[in-house]
């Protein structure tokens, strides 16, 4: 059996709520949800396209320390605060996926702080 990667993204809120940014085993790799903050700087920009964008760079380089690629993405969930910034979502979402074009569900919900408008989670496959 192959072994299991915890990837870290960083951040001390992993280990308090005991989560890991992604866990890759085997061909298959599993990105948890991420928020549009730049997680260098702890900033988010106020509008859902860049927020999106900044969930995109994240995700990248999580797959790319677990040894993935976005062109491994095979599944991938939106979940966004308000149905009203779908369409502006939208370009971003599509710069970063429509040739990939993973399975997709887009769920409409709150998120954990008002600031948040996107949520972003994929899963990869490599087989």
């Amino acid at each position: 059996m192959s072994e299991k990667k915890l990837i870290s993204g960083g951040s001390s809120f992993e280990k308090t709520i005991g989560y890991s940014r992604a866990v890759a085993q085997g061909d298959w790799c599993f990105v948890s949800g991420v928020t549009g903050y730049n997680y260098t700087t702890m900033e988010i920009p106020t509008g859902i396209a860049d927020q999106a964008r900044n969930c995109f760079q994240t995700i990248q380089e999580a797959l790319e320390k677990a040894s993935f690629s976005m062109n491994d993405v095979v599944r991938v969930q939106y979940t966004i605060t308000d149905r009203d910034l779908v369409e502006e979502a939208v370009p971003a979402l599509g710069a970063a996926l429509s040739d990939i074009r993973p399975a997709a569900t887009m769920v409409i919900a709150d998120l954990m702080k008002p600031e948040m408008l996107i949520e972003i989670e994929v899963t990869a496959f490599k087989g």
